[in-house]
């Protein structure tokens, strides 16, 4: 059986990325993309479906583990009777080539290692051709090309998988380094071990230094920051939700889904996270990325897409793997690519228009997909759609689907009246007043005092925290307190929020049985409300209290079950990420005090605190 979530580090390149346990093991890495099959994926089935383990032989146990200071080399330090040995893992940057590699040094006293290298190409269900040159292995099936270079001599294990057993005494070290080549490619020279350590370990303290937050939470901002970062495929630029696929937001259950991809509305959520942290050059590659991979009709746009911009990304199960601790169906791809959810477009607004806000010069063909999209917009605004969580039932109107689409708007006007831009204003002006008007109307019952997830509902759904943050009301309006109040009230457990209301009833409306865990970004922004309506404090706690849910490497999960006090769902999560520094960004912005706030277009009221509204309202 896998380790709970919680006992895994996260390491990546840029490339694709790794889960390591804190009993050694690689337990999940996929070659040579984030959406490649994994050659180890234990994870999701048993040791039979690859993995490769470094641990003492006999009894023992992890005394340590941690990240080096603002960086993304891991260290894991094992005591057992005869001594204390650290293994030193990171994925290498910047050298062309992809993989892994890991070095084991002895701190005190003669310990006595094992390692196993169980590799199983396509998700666990492919043996590879293994041929062994001296302390080289080379290991190939189809597609598959992997070299596996070590300071040790590795056998052939009762199961013919290769396996080393050596000695480390203090002050020595063996190192190891796996390579992933393309097909029919000459043979890499192996990795130089301790320049590809320090090299990473100066790449990734080189960029954390560039952060621009600096209060009181800088380290868990950084680490957040570091593993947004490391999601990054950075040859194209896209942005992967998560490192993993279909791991539970129920144990034993059934919403198991693919998310090394990307979705539009993650993809532009990292980016404006990145860029109120200080890094704008993140904007410019997501920006290529981004007109590559929607160039066509809008009505043709995706809400997600491959690593490369590719369109079609097939649901498929994997009955061959057993699942994280039983929860089936295993799933890779994501059916979801096909859905239509209208807040995708405000999303993509939003992060052009704030682009431009941190310096980042205007484009004309970014101009152009942005006055396609509006062309769209004006026609389909009303249409039902998905929504934000992607359900599987009919189309409804989403009162949040509606919120992003004014935001769409909103971003177009601005752009006109900041930055010069040619469009025709006053239609976009009118359009922006007619959503408005037609959220407040039809997506707020009065009665109750709150929005709700969709028109004529009486279910609430989390996302509507995020009206203020996009401008559309300030928090303090007493629809906001309302819908806030409403959250508290009947989206909490132990004060931690779900993302929708989860009764029988759901069923109707997602396709699915009920039953999740609390939804971890869905907390950090019942917090930023909290904290923009003069209630820092009690944003502050509900902070910290998310904070202690992170694991000892300050990672996040998708979401947490308050019974178990487990992290569940894909890890390491973009979303709780963004939601994390956004937060910490928004506990500064409050401990300046209230802001005046400033008259909208159309008579409303806009937040001046966050980040997404611009000052020139």
């Amino acid at each position: 059986m896998a380790l709970p979530i919680e006992d895994y580090a996260f390491l990546g390149n840029m490339e694709t990325a790794a889960l390591v346990g804190a009993d050694g093991s690689v337990d999940w890495l996929c070659l040579p993309r984030f959406d490649s099959g994994a050659c180890f994926a234990a994870l999701l089935g048993g040791p039979g479906n690859g993995r490769w383990t470094m641990a003492p032989v006999g009894e023992h146990r992890m005394s340590a583990r941690r990240y080096r200071p603002d960086s993304l080399v891991l260290e894991t330090e094992f005591r057992c009777a005869e001594g204390t040995v650290r293994v030193v893992d990171c994925m290498p940057v910047g050298t062309h080539r992809t993989g892994m590699v890991r070095r084991v040094e002895g701190v005190e006293g003669r310990v006595r290692m094992r390692s196993e290298a169980v590799v199983r190409f396509d998700y666990g269900s492919v043996v590879p051709w293994v041929r062994r040159d001296g302390r080289r292995l080379h290991l190939v099936a189809g597609p598959d090309d992997c070299y596996l270079d070590s300071d040790v001599e590795f056998g052939f294990g009762p199961g013919a998988d290769p396996a080393a057993e050596f000695t480390i005494a203090a002050g020595d070290r063996a190192d190891f380094g796996l390579t992933w080549v393309p097909p029919r490619s000459p043979e890499p020279e192996p990795f130089d071990v301790g320049a590809v350590i320090a090299h990473t370990d100066l790449f990734w303290r080189g960029w954390a230094s560039r952060c621009g937050y600096e209060g009181r939470y800088r380290d868990a901002v950084v680490r957040s920051l570091i593993t947004l970062k490391a999601l990054t495929h950075a040859p194209g630029g896209g942005m992967v939700a998560a490192a993993t696929a279909s791991l539970p937001e129920q144990l034993g259950g059934v919403r198991n889904w693919d998310y090394r991809y990307c979705w539009l509305r993650d993809a532009t959520l990292t980016l404006l996270t990145l860029l109120e942290s200080g890094y704008t050059e993140a904007a410019v590659a997501w920006r290529e990325w981004l007109l590559r991979a929607v160039a066509g009709e809008p009505a043709q746009m995706r809400i997600m897409y491959g690593i490369e911009g590719e369109r079609r990304l097939p649901e498929l199960e994997l009955e061959w793997l057993s699942g994280y601790e039983g929860s089936v169906p295993v799933r890779i791809g994501n059916e979801a690519a096909r859905q239509w959810q209208l807040d995708v477009y405000g999303e993509v607004m939003d992060v052009f228009h704030q682009s431009r806000i941190h310096g980042i010069p205007p484009q004309e063909p970014a101009w152009r997909l942005q006055r396609s999209l509006m062309d769209f917009l004006e026609s389909h605004w009303r249409d039902p759609d998905n929504g934000i969580w992607e359900m599987r039932g009919p189309r409804r109107q989403f009162t949040h689907s509606k919120i992003m689409a004014w935001t769409a708007v909103d971003r177009a006007v601005k752009g006109i009246e900041m930055f010069g831009l040619e469009g025709p204003v006053n239609d976009w002006r009118r359009l922006r007043e007619e959503i408005f008007r037609d959220v407040c109307a039809n997506g707020y019952d009065a009665e109750r005092r709150t929005f709700t997830q969709y028109y004529g509902s009486s279910s609430l759904d989390a996302a509507l925290l995020m009206t203020s943050s996009v401008g559309f009301l300030p928090a303090t309006d007493e629809r906001m307190r309302g819908t806030v109040a409403a959250v508290q009230r009947e989206l909490c457990r132990d004060g931690l929020v779900q993302r929708y209301s989860m009764e029988e009833a759901t069923r109707r409306v997602d396709g699915l049985p009920p039953g999740e865990g609390v939804f971890l970004p869905c907390t950090f922004w019942l917090a930023d409300n909290l904290i923009m309506q003069g209630r820092a404090e009690e944003g502050r706690d509900r902070f910290e209290h998310l904070l202690s849910l992170r694991n000892d490497l300050g990672l996040l999960s998708e979401e947490y079950d308050p019974d178990t006090g487990r992290l569940i769902g894909n890890f390491p999560q973009a979303l709780s990420h963004i939601a994390l520094v956004d937060t910490a960004f928004e506990l500064e912005r409050g401990r300046r005090g209230p802001s005046r706030q400033r008259s909208g277009t159309g008579g409303r009221v806009t937040a001046p605190r966050d980040r997404r509204v611009d000052e020139s309202t």
